[in-house]
């Protein structure tokens, strides 16, 4: 058999290689009839055995190839998607601390708010309780002294009611007041209105002693002549017009140009 026909034989089994077929064609170009008898059918089968040995081992070679580039490929892919999740996670981990940090600096805001408004309320009680401890000037009457802060509270307090006319509850305050500071630069001021309050509760003698009381204790007193003054009305509501006219001499000698004096005259002149 030829080496054509040998190698036409074969074709049909070489079709599915384009390698095999242009070698098959090849051989078939070459083969002429002067060169017909260099190659017999065992050599032609043996070089297309041979060729397609070498080829399937090349395919065979580039699948090995492919299947490790597409191992590569896939556990590099596995590799990114592992790094994404790790990433990910790390995200979240962030993304909560991070929330649960906002939530510590909130309180954490809150906190120092309370402590400073605590700490503005403390310091502000202790200014107060300063206050009240510390002497400050005060003028009554005219009269200049020193009084802590509570006495003067105090003081103010005892005043409010007898401002109202309420001389039940002005009477009260102004004797507890007496009780509490007897040495107090209000003293004067305090016997004044407290005989007014006894006046206007009617308790006319009580109301004389404590006009007596305050004259005797501060005879230079803004107030003093008017206080002899409230002892006269006191005397006449008591129907008491004897010592009504001697307390009018009284308050004439001791505050001629006192306008208490001149009101006390008047009333005298009423006695007769």
């Amino acid at each position: 058999m030829s080496i054509c026909m040998s190698i036409s034989m074969f074709t049909p089994r070489l079709r599915t290689s384009r390698v095999l077929t242009a070698a098959a064609l090849g051989l078939c170009l070459l083969a002429g009839p002067a060169q017909a008898g260099l190659f017999d059918d065992d050599e032609a089968r043996k070089a297309i055995l041979d060729l397609r040995q070498k080829l399937e081992q090349s395919n065979e070679a580039q699948r090995t190839r492919q299947a490790e580039l597409n191992a590569q490929l896939l556990e590099q892919i596995a590799q990114i998607k592992r790094s994404l999740l790790d990433l990910n996670s790390q995200l979240e981990v962030l993304r909560a601390d991070s929330a649960k940090l906002r939530g510590q600096n909130e309180t954490l805001s809150r906190d120092v708010a309370e402590l400073q408004r605590k700490q503005k309320d403390v310091l502000q009680g202790v200014e107060d309780r300063v206050r009240k401890l510390e002497p400050q000037k005060v003028t009554v009457d005219g009269k200049e002294f020193l009084a802590d802060g509570e006495e003067k509270r105090i003081y103010e307090d005892a005043m409010g009611p007898m401002r109202k006319g309420e001389f039940a509850a002005a009477a009260s305050a102004l004797s507890a007041f007496q009780r509490r500071y007897p040495g107090s630069g209000y003293n004067d001021s305090v016997l004044f209105w407290l005989g007014n309050a006894q006046y206007g509760k009617r308790e006319f003698k009580e109301a004389i002693a404590s006009f007596r009381t305050m004259v005797g204790n501060a005879p230079d007193h803004p107030r003093a002549a008017e206080a002899l003054l409230s002892v006269v009305n006191c005397q006449i509501e008591l129907k008491d017009n004897k010592s009504a006219k001697r307390t009018v001499d009284e308050l004439v000698k001791a505050y001629p140009a006192s306008e208490a004096a001149q009101a006390a005259k008047e009333r005298a002149a009423l006695l007769k």
